[in-house]
């Protein structure tokens, strides 16, 4: 490796093994190839004057690409497919005259998009899936652990720390479900010609449409699609990208969503990521722990964020039926979109199956604020005890807001108890003052909506999805 020339962080430091492969060159052309010989195959098949010898020739060599020749000829002709065509028969002889027969560069181009696509998707759902089988053992672990709830980042009724996991999975469930939709919608661009209306294979098959639909058909059932776009430019609508990298981007925002939660958690010594033995959290501040996991999802997540917009701009000025604007910006938005994606889930996964709860802290936490919170209960109590509901009211309110001036100012604890026993305007004993602080009796159906969603909706899901699981791949932290 060169340390001369820029590299992709992403490719350098995060994306995994598998999402590498995938985007590389590689596979990008050994598809070029796939895509050569279905059309041949089937152009063969249904009547055009290909040998079978030059068919053979060309399954012999999927694979073994000489990028160096390859270069030389995109040197010679500035074409990259046609640099690929002319290295592809040189290896092949007998196709070498019928290679690309018909075909206009976006056949193989637009056609080995699609399939990296497909292919991204699929690796980014396993990704989610075992994320949520993740998420679900730590929901199912806190379900009914009692935690401040949140609401305008002040606190608010309570939760459970479970419950507040699964919030973090429903983003997730849904985008599952667009992830699917996507997968199962995902059309091929198939055999469409140089602006889209056929002609060229018209003109192959002597005029007969019925042969030029069967081959669009056949070359895409070959290539693992049940069909293609109805319609199309020379190009497949653009809009197709925007609705692939808007579900990639909604994955992304839901991992940043997790993330900026567990910032916050961190900050208030709740839930903490995982932190190795010999981990450094500041090159200045020893005795930091700094949740940077997190952060570099929220890194990764805004620049994924970015690239939806450019998608739809990129489709908008698509003039007619194609401009060549859109090659340079897809050949670095999509790849990157789908490595940073995969990279934010295998941190996401990290952080999940590491999770650090402090209960004692979420306990500390929920003292300081429970008394407040409890105020609608007081109130019942104080009426139950022969009080009036206006005046408790006014006694709660004028207690509440000084015990929280004491605990700002002086930094006192929240004495809002203890004010209210020592007031004799108040009609409620101080033993049952108390009871009603019991954490347990402020999380309503937390745990239950958690063993509800788990059996519910995740575990289908996981059921479905069977035991594969992605393979680990190292945090570079």
């Amino acid at each position: 490796m060169s340390h001369a020339q820029y590299r992709s962080p992403l490719a350098e430091r995060y994306a995994s093994t598998a999402m590498l492969e995938l985007w590389s060159p590689q596979t990008r052309h050994g598809l070029w190839r796939r895509l050569w010989l279905a059309l041949a195959e089937h152009e063969r098949a249904l009547g055009v004057d290909i040998s079978a010898e030059a068919v053979a020739q060309m399954a012999a060599h999927l694979d073994d690409i000489d990028f160096a020749k390859v270069a030389e000829y995109e040197r010679r002709f500035r074409h990259d497919v046609m640099a690929h065509v002319h290295a592809f028969g040189d290896l092949a002889p007998a196709a070498k005259g019928v290679i690309h027969l018909g075909a206009t560069s976006c056949y193989v181009t637009d056609n080995g998009d699609l399939i990296q696509m497909r292919r991204g998707l699929e690796l980014l759902r396993g990704r989610v899936v075992s994320l949520l089988r993740t998420l679900a053992a730590f929901a199912q672990q806190w379900r009914a652990e009692p935690t401040l709830g949140y609401t305008h980042l002040q606190a608010a009724q309570l939760t459970t720390v479970g419950k507040r996991a699964t919030l973090w999975m429903q983003d997730l469930v849904l985008d599952l479900a667009e992830l699917d939709h996507r997968l199962a919608t995902l059309p091929m661009r198939g055999v469409k010609g140089t602006t889209g209306t056929q002609a060229s294979f018209l003109e192959l098959f002597g005029g007969d449409h019925g042969k030029v639909r069967e081959l669009d058909r056949r070359v895409c059932q070959a290539m693992g699609f049940p069909g293609s776009i109805p319609v199309s430019g020379q190009t497949y609508s653009r809009k197709i990208d925007a609705q692939v990298l808007d579900i990639v981007a909604a994955i992304a925002t839901s991992a940043a969503k997790f993330a900026s939660d567990m910032r916050m958690l961190q900050s208030f010594g709740e839930i903490e990521e995982p932190f190795e033995k010999d981990q450094i959290g500041s090159s200045a501040m020893a005795y930091k722990r700094n949740p940077m996991r997190s952060e570099r999802i929220n890194s990764l997540a805004r620049f994924v964020q970015s690239v939806t917009p450019t998608a739809n701009q990129t489709h908008s000025v698509q003039y007619f039926e194609r401009t060549l604007d859109d090659s340079a910006i897809r050949r670095l938005v999509i790849p990157e979109a789908f490595l940073a994606t995969d990279a934010i889930l295998i941190l996401w996964e990290n952080i999940a199956a590491g999770l650090e709860v402090h209960p004692a802290r979420i306990r500390q936490r929920i003292h300081e604020e429970l008394p407040f919170m409890a105020t609608e209960s007081l109130i019942v109590r104080a009426v139950q005890a022969g009080g009036d509901r206006q005046q408790a009211h006014e006694v709660i309110r004028r207690h509440s807001i000084a015990a929280a001036r004491a605990m700002k100012d002086e930094g006192k604890p929240n004495d809002m108890l203890q004010r209210l026993a020592a007031d004799p305007a108040f009609p409620v004993q101080a033993s049952d003052l108390a009871a009603v602080t019991d954490p347990a009796r402020y999380i309503g159906r937390a745990a239950h909506q958690v063993d509800d969603f788990l059996a519910e909706v995740v575990q289908p899901i996981l059921v479905a999805a069977g035991e594969t699981a992605p393979a680990r791949e190292e945090v570079r932290v």
